[in-house]
């Protein structure tokens, strides 16, 4: 067996190997070291291989599933090994005849289908990267919808891309795209996959293309660049190799234009925390605060629609059509609404189908998805023009979803060999085998009641045994009344035993009656398999309306439910926004039943950089951010927050605010700073949109002033992109006398009785100071700090900088540091307390009683009093 074991293993060496033994699959050797921690099961010596015992482990089966997960998401490529025929075949060729075993299915990050596996609301792509030259081309799939697109692009916008499809796995070359040359690759580690340079050929990806699809020639699909054929090419050899010559259902492949798509880098994608928030949690993030969507598959299609907004005027004003006119139907949304969420996941069911790892669960799903459709085509048809254009096609696939519906119980098992999935009345000859399976009894019953009745003999019995099976059973003292077509099988002193042709034929039926019912309802589930898989095209269809359908009717919701209202999608560089909110802070402090207050912006070709100033806590980042995400909504085809938006189509969306170390890159905070800000500055274009928070603060203060400065004045000068520019460095106001398309704003605070109170309006005008010891007081600083803070800041403000330092440098410490907490000393005591003081400094606690104790309490009491 381990040789059989060893041969398997040397096919997939990068892989761990799940060895069927049985009702467990089995870890051996290395694998199972490796994989037991992993797994959380016992790792176990059994046996002997070359005089060694064999480091072993195991688990069932039936719940094989849940362990996969644990071991994909550690980043571990699993080889399903299983037996290929029955043990009892083995045997009839020899007692020594190992069970034939192979790899039927190659299980890696980038290549699930199964439920338990897949993040329901998420895509789970796999993807190829191809270089020819000076380009690079991408191509991904999620085989468990059968999604597929490509894309070429510079070398230089890989990182975006990437960012932007999330691939669970990532194929390469072995030469040619090296992590080196393509930092962004460094986050993807073990989902890295590289496969031979032979693959990536476009010539070999062009005729793969053409045999996955039946076609002539690609022209019908778009013209692809050659690194876009070399990348899809390896993709498909991929996912044959891993899933051993089964075909998965993919859609034919959709290439992505760069310019129909609003470009985000990947900083940009995390500082408006579109997905994820900042702590890589769902929860806070703009998807979270927006979704509705009461499928799967509009769950992922909102995500899609976050993550790649349009550019398409003409698209996003038909999305916005569409919702509009959802909103104005609030009781057709509702009733829409409750349809949808009865509707399943019908392209991974199909995508599972495809592959033969479909169970009568995925059928009915894909069923009843099918008449919730066109239940939905009918309500939607006695709607306004448009909400009756949604259901075109919606009805297309009734009928096969009634068909499959009323074939199918209502709570079929996940498994079609554990039977019992169809209903009574669909086969005649299924039902006949069920009968007798069921009704086996019932049928020996009638047939010893007939021969009672032939033979005129009361006492005759058939009964069973398992040496002989069924049998008649006659007493002695009718002997002579048996019929001469009763064989005789076994003679006893009071009694014989015979059987009948009939009864042997109803034996067999019965023995076989189960397995043919089994097989004959196999072979339905097949037919029904592949009548669903000859329509696929007009199921995904379906599939896709019902999640744009319910993207939109979720989109309506929110809008509906927050008072958003519908941008004016323009083609020139307008953004102007009355009444912006930020869409996730503004639903926080609703929690807490707060108001979010709103502020308005504009920014045009005669005025394209706002210079924000103010206090830290008073909201810069927040209006930076929010409009930043009104850009990103409006483009994504929903209405915004605000009390009315206009905006001009942005190509690319940039915001820089907040950063960190980058400690495995050796990037300091100052360093990620400057990185990002290189990327906004080489990389932005006139209709590009651009928030920047706080520039420089990573370094010394001239330092980052001076770049701050000669920033501002690119972005103004040669960029003339719509900026917001939010500082801290007030001597950049100053700009504004000589910049003529910079405006300054500030943040309004009010002081009162020495506090500081944010009022989070944005009004014309610049701040004179920061207010940061204010804010440190509400930090919870100690005294000492504040108080030493505010004696050094009215030096510097007072004097010169440089010299007022210097001198501040001779003074007393702020503390007298003995390596311990401040002292008493540290901050003087009123004169009438020093006699409390000098008091206590003479106790020593430990040689008082407890008298002794309560008398010093009265003691100092008296002292504070005293004093007073």
């Amino acid at each position: 067996m381990f040789a059989q074991y060893r041969a398997l293993k040397a096919e997939h060496p990068d892989a761990l190997l799940f060895f069927r033994m049985g009702d467990f699959y089995e870890l051996f050797f290395d694998d199972a070291v490796r994989a037991a921690p992993v797994l959380e099961v016992a790792l176990t010596r059994r046996g002997r291989n070359a005089g060694e015992e064999v480091p072993m482990c195991g688990v069932p089966v039936h719940s094989a599933e849940s362990y996969l997960r644990k071991l994909i998401r550690r980043g571990f490529r699993v080889a399903i090994c299983e037996q290929l025929e029955d043990p009892a075949e083995a045997r009839r060729r020899g007692s020594r005849t190992l069970v034939r075993r192979g790899v039927v299915r190659l299980v890696t990050p980038g290549t699930l289908t199964e439920e338990e596996l897949l993040e329901a609301r998420r895509y789970n792509f796999l993807a190829a990267c191809a270089r020819t030259r000076d380009r690079l081309g991408l191509a991904w799939v999620d085989i468990s919808t059968g999604a597929f697109f490509t894309e070429a692009l510079a070398p230089e916008e890989l990182s975006e891309a990437l960012a932007r499809i999330e691939p669970g796995e990532l194929l390469l070359p072995e030469e040619g795209i090296d992590v080196g040359s393509f930092p962004v690759l460094e986050e993807f580690g073990e989902r890295i996959t590289r496969t031979a340079q032979v693959r990536f050929d476009s010539l070999h990806g062009e005729r793969r293309l053409l045999e996955q699809f039946g076609l002539a020639t690609l022209d019908g699909l778009g013209p692809f660049e050659r690194a876009e054929l070399a990348a899809a090419g390896a993709l498909l050899d991929y996912v044959r190799l891993t899933q051993k010559g089964l075909e998965p259902r993919l859609e034919w492949p959709k290439r992505i234009e760069r310019t129909k798509v609003l470009q985000i880098d990947p900083a940009t994608r995390r500082n408006l925390e579109i997905l994820r928030s900042l702590s890589g949690d769902r929860e806070g993030s703009l998807l979270a605060a927006i979704d509705r969507t009461l499928t799967a598959a509009g769950g992922r299609l909102l995500a899609e629609r976050l993550q790649a907004p349009s550019t398409d005027p003409s698209f996003i004003r038909q999305a916005l059509d569409r919702v509009e006119a959802l909103i104005a139907a609030p009781e057709l949304r509702a009733e829409v609404r409750r349809r949808l969420a009865t509707v399943p996941d019908i392209g991974r069911a199909m995508g599972r189908l495809a592959l033969g790892r479909g169970g009568p669960r995925d059928l009915l799903a894909v069923g009843r998805g099918l008449e919730v459709a066109a239940e939905l085509a009918a309500l939607l048809a006695s709607g306004e023009p448009l909400l009756a254009a949604l259901s075109s096609g919606l009805e297309s696939g009734a009928a096969l979803g009634r068909r499959i519906v009323a074939s199918l119980v209502d709570s079929p098992p996940p498994l079609a060999r554990d039977g019992g999935f169809l209903r009574s009345g669909v086969d005649a000859e299924l039902d006949e085998a069920r009968e007798l399976r069921d009704h086996g009894r019932q049928r020996i019953a009638a047939l010893e009641a007939r021969y009672r009745e032939r033979t005129g003999i009361p006492s005759l019995r058939i009964r069973h045994n398992h040496l002989l099976g069924w049998y008649i059973e006659v007493t002695s003292t009718h002997r002579a009344r048996v019929p001469a077509d009763f064989v005789q099988r076994q003679s006893m002193a009071g009694a014989t035993r015979y059987t009948t042709a009939e009864l042997v034929e109803l034996e067999r039926r019965l023995a076989e009656a189960a397995e043919r019912a089994l097989a004959r309802e196999l072979a339905l589930f097949e037919e029904m398999r592949r009548d669903l898989l000859a329509a696929a095209a007009t199921v995904s269809t379906i599939a896709d309306s019902l999640a744009r359908l319910d993207v939109d009717a979720a989109l309506a919701e929110v809008a509906a439910e927050q008072r958003w209202v519908r941008p004016e999608i323009r083609e020139d560089l307008t953004f102007e926004v009355r009444g912006g909110r930020h869409p996730v802070v503004e639903q926080a402090l609703g929690h807490r039943h707060e108001r979010f207050v709103a502020n308005d912006c504009r920014l045009d070709e005669t005025e394209t950089l706002w210079l924000v100033t103010g206090p830290n806590m008073a909201g810069k980042s927040t209006f930076l951010r929010q409009n930043a995400l009104i850009v990103l909504l409006a483009q994504a085809g929903s209405f915004v927050p605000a009390d009315c938006a206009a905006i001009g189509i942005v190509d690319r969306l940039f915001s820089r605010v907040g950063a960190a170390d980058d400690l495995a890159r050796g990037r300091s905070t100052f360093m990620v700073e400057m990185v990002e800000t290189a990327t906004i500055l080489n990389r932005a274009t006139r209709r590009s949109f651009v928030v920047l928070d706080e520039l420089g603060r990573g370094t010394a203060t001239f330092d980052g002033l001076s770049l701050a400065w000669a920033v501002v004045e690119y972005l103004h000068d040669v960029l003339r992109c719509r900026t917001l520019f939010a500082t801290h460095y007030h001597e950049l106001t100053h700009l504004a006398g000589r910049l003529p398309r910079l405006s300054t704003r500030t943040v309004r605070v009010e002081e009162f009785q020495g506090k500081v109170v944010f009022l989070h309006e944005v009004v014309p005008g610049r701040a004179d100071r920061s207010y940061g010891i204010q804010v440190a007081r509400l930090a919870g600083l100690p005294p000492p700090v504040l108080e030493r803070a505010e004696q050094v800041l009215a030096r510097l403000e007072a004097e010169d900088a440089a010299s007022a330092a210097s001198r501040l440098a001779e003074d007393l410490p702020l503390f007298a540091w003995s390596g311990e907490r401040p002292t008493a000393a540290a901050t003087p005591l009123p004169a009438g307390l020093q006699a409390v003081t000098e008091r206590l400094a003479g106790v020593d606690p430990d040689r008082m009683s407890p008298r002794d104790a309560l008398d010093l309490v009265y003691e100092l009491v008296r002292l504070v009093r005293e004093a007073r």
